[in-house]
């Protein structure tokens, strides 16, 4: 199966200096953790963070529709004059901006059931009594992971970045999350 994954699945990356041999069990420990970090905690980090921030556009125009006018030109002087009709003229329709917002709100938003890393919808997955307890150890640490989170963002003396003027606590890689929009949780599947 490891030698149909590297030289038939990316059989163009296999001779690549930096793609891994997996040769050893330890190389390969070290790809599928690769692989499970970018499709879990990353994937849902930057998924599940864009919309407490981009869903506001000011912050992040999706794009402008026109190039900064080059100074002595009549395009330059309107901006001088009137920086807010200019900055307008740039911004993206109103439709698209709606349609943008409501794409980036329904990908950001959690499901009622949605199970989490760490968490299985049938208790019967496995009979085997080791991987049951290994799993059981991995979700006791994700809720360790969850009650550190919850702790330093309450630690406002020691931990100063996590409750600025506006009081939003940091909640990117917190393992669950309730239904709705939270900026938190890692799902047990990617969908896209």
């Amino acid at each position: 199966m490891v030698e149909g994954l590297r030289e038939e699945g990316h059989g163009d990356k296999k001779d690549e200096p930096w793609w891994p041999k997996m040769q050893t069990r330890q190389e390969l420990i070290e790809s599928c953790t690769i692989t499970i970090w970018t499709a879990s905690a990353l994937h849902a980090a930057v998924n599940f963070g864009q919309y407490p921030y981009a869903g506001y556009l000011l912050n992040r125009p999706s794009l402008s529709r026109m190039f900064m006018p080059e100074p002595g030109s009549p395009e330059y002087e309107e901006l001088k004059t009137n920086p807010d009709k200019v900055f307008l003229k740039t911004t993206v329709p109103p439709l698209q901006t709606l349609l943008e917002i409501s794409i980036l709100k329904v990908l950001s938003r959690h499901s009622s059931d949605t199970l989490y890393l760490g968490q299985r919808d049938s208790p019967e997955w496995t009979k085997d009594q080791e991987p049951l307890l290994a799993f059981e150890r991995f979700g006791k640490k994700l809720s360790d992971i969850g009650n550190q989170i919850l702790q330093m963002n309450s630690d406002h003396k020691k931990w100063k970045n996590r409750s600025g003027p506006v009081k939003v606590p940091y909640t990117s890689l917190f393992p669950t999350s309730e239904e709705g929009l939270t900026g938190k949780g890692i799902p047990n599947s990617v969908s896209i």
